[in-house]
């Protein structure tokens, strides 16, 4: 499962002509508009609601030489402690249309700064589906192809049809389709090979008019065959997932944390029969071309951590996916807890985990 935020892009300060358009903001704590409460100040910040404010502030930050970091909801970005010295621009594009309709399915244009799971909401209401086992998760509509987010099955990739983003190398607004965006598991372009270069501001989503129906990925499935489930609704799905979600991840207004902290461990054939030597229970999930995905939360959970308390970030005693920002004053607290768990794991099973959310 993952959370939501929108890409990366290196840039820069804005001129007086644009500071008196744009309302833009001067030395804003970042720990108020990321999720896990940590980091210094922005030098800058502005929010911009079209297409063209965005290149007119794109481009006056870039001829200033200073940096830019692309903000969505602040639900899987942290923010270190010197903060970030140039210019963070909040994406609040709106935007819902439907521009296709046929006999099986429907094509939906998004506004990246639309709210995620009003969109999913929206689409099951609509009794459409593709999208409704992501429900709940925070976050924008342009940082859904950052990552690939994905959650019980689904991932942004299984719909998204093309984004449109502005090109920070070709000053303009570009159009790209679902095979340009080299979408893999909780990664794209955006945050690999092309990060820096786009700011995504819509995406055109193809869903499917036909029933959700199982199997379902396991954990909803134990969910719906345990309260004897067995009429599948758009509805009936959202609710399950909002349930399971509620009781596994913190709410960040209440407790500040990103979600799912770390990937899933993505291992190779012969790590899993080594990791089953020991551990012949271990779940895993077949990916292809020789690779498993193992629950990094079970790998956690095996090493002792559950639960644990490391330098004022809590390890979720539900969810061991997920850090809580216990006491944690700074984001040296955090990188402190993040590398004894990695090493942990790593000391404990040989396997390498990463860290999921973007940092400032």
């Amino acid at each position: 499962m993952s959370d939501l935020n929108s890409s990366i892009v290196q840039g820069a300060t804005p001129s007086n002509d644009i500071m008196l358009a744009m309302d833009i903001h001067t030395n804003i704590p970042l720990k108020n508009f990321t999720t896990m409460r940590l980091g210094g100040n922005a030098r800058f910040m502005t929010e911009v609601r079209t297409e063209q404010e965005l290149i007119e502030v794109y481009r006056n930050a870039k001829t200033q030489n200073l940096p830019v970091f692309i903000l969505g909801g602040g639900s899987n970005v942290i923010a270190k402690d010197e903060g970030f010295k140039g210019l963070i621009i909040r994406i609040r594009i709106p935007g819902f249309e439907v521009i296709g309709d046929d006999l099986h399915s429907k094509t939906i244009k998004l506004g990246a700064g639309e709210d995620w799971d009003s969109v999913v909401k929206r689409t099951v209401d609509m009794r459409l589906s593709g999208i409704e086992t992501m429900s709940a998760i925070p976050g924008t509509v342009g940082g859904a192809p950052v990552q690939n987010v994905g959650a019980y099955g689904q991932e942004i990739a299984d719909t998204l049809q093309s984004l449109t983003a502005y090109d920070s190398q070709s000053d303009q607004i570009v159009t790209l389709q679902n095979s340009e965006c080299g979408f893999s598991y909780r990664h794209s372009i955006f945050r690999g090979e092309a990060s820096g270069r786009y700011v995504i501001t819509s995406v055109t989503l193809k869903l499917s008019k036909n029933l959700p129906h199982p199997p379902f990925y396991e954990a909803l499935q134990k969910y719906l065959d345990e309260r004897g489930t067995t009429i599948f609704t758009h509805q009936v799905i959202r609710d399950a997932v909002i349930a399971i979600r509620a009781d596994k991840l913190p709410d960040p207004a209440k407790l500040p944390n990103t979600g799912s902290f770390f990937k899933n461990a993505i291992i190779e054939d012969w790590q899993l029969n080594e990791l089953k030597s020991n551990n012949p229970d271990v779940p895993n999930y077949e990916m292809g071309d020789g690779k498993f995905k193992i629950p990094t939360g079970w790998l956690i959970e095996h090493a002792s951590l559950k639960g644990a308390l490391i330098h004022g970030m809590r390890v979720h005693d539900k969810n061991c996916l997920v850090l809580i920002n216990e006491s944690a004053s700074t984001y040296s607290d955090l990188a402190s807890a993040r590398d004894e768990i990695i090493g942990k794991v790593r000391d404990t099973y040989r396997i390498q985990i990463e860290q999921e959310p973007l940092e400032i």
